[in-house]
């Protein structure tokens, strides 16, 4: 099969990434479809939205998965994907913006706050949660 050199390079990024990097990539992700989905919404384009926020989901699934539950702080995290998730899907149902740009608001201060996280052990791996 052969992929574009986008592709190759999306591949290679993820695998020489650290933990941290990888965390921010789901994050980025998450967001970038998330606003996908509100454009869909702008543009009645209810195939858009579902197939982002269906893409958002599987993400933020993949977010609560990879929690560590050693850690106190993944409960909360836990939480706040569940709520986030359930977001996603009333905007899916709703078709309305305001769940989005709230579930939206949360991943943008979750990935600052992952972001200050990974600057401060640069060199270690950041664990999730």
């Amino acid at each position: 099969m052969i992929t574009s050199p986008y592709e190759k390079y999306r591949q290679s990024a993820v695998s020489t990434s650290s933990p941290g990097q990888l965390l921010l990539m789901l994050y980025d992700g998450a967001i970038r479809f998330g606003k996908a989905a509100m454009d869909g919404i702008d543009a009645s384009d209810f195939n858009s939205v579902s197939v982002n926020v269906g893409k958002v989901r599987a993400i933020i699934k993949e977010l609560s998965f990879s929690l560590d539950s050693t850690y106190e702080v993944s409960n909360g995290l836990k939480t706040l994907y569940e709520y986030i998730d359930h977001l996603f899907m009333e905007t899916n149902i709703n078709k309305s913006k305001v769940q989005a740009e709230e579930a939206i608001g949360y991943l943008l201060e979750l990935r600052q706050t992952f972001a200050q996280a990974a600057k401060m052990t640069a060199g270690q791996d950041l664990k999730h949660g």
